[in-house]
């Protein structure tokens, strides 16, 4: 064969050239991806130099994730590498995302030791579109937050939103698993509903005494410190910290109000939305919280 044309070469001494193997170039060769050039008297196929730098291409093309049928297309000219490598970066951008999702879903499953319908949950929930997502949000919404007589409440709520961007973090993944999960739990609406209606002004009458804990940072703050100081939620000096956070206002309405946030779980609520939206949320204020909350009940009891 190599004596009728030395300058060929067979399929062998092509795979010795490119260092693939001869099924490789058998199945690309039978694919119209690489083709012979011509045939010996015994039919084995013949290759040319070109098809060295064709195989190179192909090689280059399969490896940067395209199908076969894609290469033939380029190397037929009825496409560009440019026009399938645009529509490839789309394909694999979908990918990454649908990974990162796996990712934080199995994450959260490792984190918390979860069943397989727990995992079945979560993976629904992680994979659920923006519209029915927001279908949750909206749901939860209405049954929180509807027929509070609150204008500052309604303006805030029509704004209201919770949204995953196009190409989240797992962290932000993670965290709308477990918000979904939270939102979804009649327990919860409930409970922050509660909270809320102990929150919202009757009409006529100013915004209720423990409302400002939860819309103040400033007070959390200052328990903050006092609390980082050493100072005893029953002692005389945690007395003096109620008096300059809340006058004389109704102690008996702030402690409600901070006890029905704390059963809720207002404060691990709003982190969670933080999360989800990629912000940086506050400082962790649970501790100083349930501080408040103990300064309170003593000082009912003096």
């Amino acid at each position: 064969m190599d004596d009728e044309r030395p300058d060929l070469l067979t399929i062998g001494r092509l795979a010795q050239r490119t260092g693939l193997p001869v099924r490789t170039l058998r199945f690309w060769s039978d694919e119209g991806a690489v083709p012979p050039v011509a045939r010996s008297a015994g039919g084995y196929r013949l290759y040319d130099a070109e098809s060295v730098a064709r195989v190179e291409l192909v090689r280059t093309l399969r490896e940067l994730g395209l199908g076969l049928d894609d290469v033939c297309r380029v190397l037929s000219g009825r496409t560009t590498v440019a026009e399938v490598a645009d529509a490839h970066v789309a394909a694999l951008d979908a990918q990454i995302r649908s990974l990162k999702v796996s990712r934080a879903v199995l994450s959260t499953v490792a984190k918390r030791g979860s069943t397989v319908e727990e995992t079945a949950l979560m993976n629904r929930l992680a994979r659920l579109s923006a519209a029915e997502r927001k279908q949750i949000i909206d749901e939860f919404k209405e049954e929180v937050f509807s027929g509070l007589d609150d204008p500052r409440l309604r303006d805030r709520m029509r704004a209201y939103s919770i949204e995953l961007p196009d190409d989240p973090t797992p962290a932000q993944v993670d965290a709308w698993i477990e918000l979904a999960e939270l939102v979804r739990d009649p327990g919860f609406r409930t409970r922050l509903r509660t909270w809320m209606e102990l929150n919202t002004p009757v009409p006529g009458q100013g915004r209720p005494p423990g409302a400002s804990i939860w819309w103040a940072r400033q007070i959390v703050q200052t328990v903050a410190e006092v609390r980082n100081g050493g100072v005893a939620p029953e002692g005389p000096a945690a007395a003096e910290v109620l008096s300059e956070l809340f006058g004389d206002a109704d102690r008996a309405a702030v402690l409600r109000s901070l006890e029905a946030g704390i059963e809720a779980g207002a404060e691990h609520y709003r982190r969670l939305v933080a999360r989800v939206r990629g912000q940086n949320a506050s400082p962790e204020a649970t501790g100083e919280l349930e501080w408040l909350a103990r300064a309170l009940r003593a000082a009912d009891q003096t």
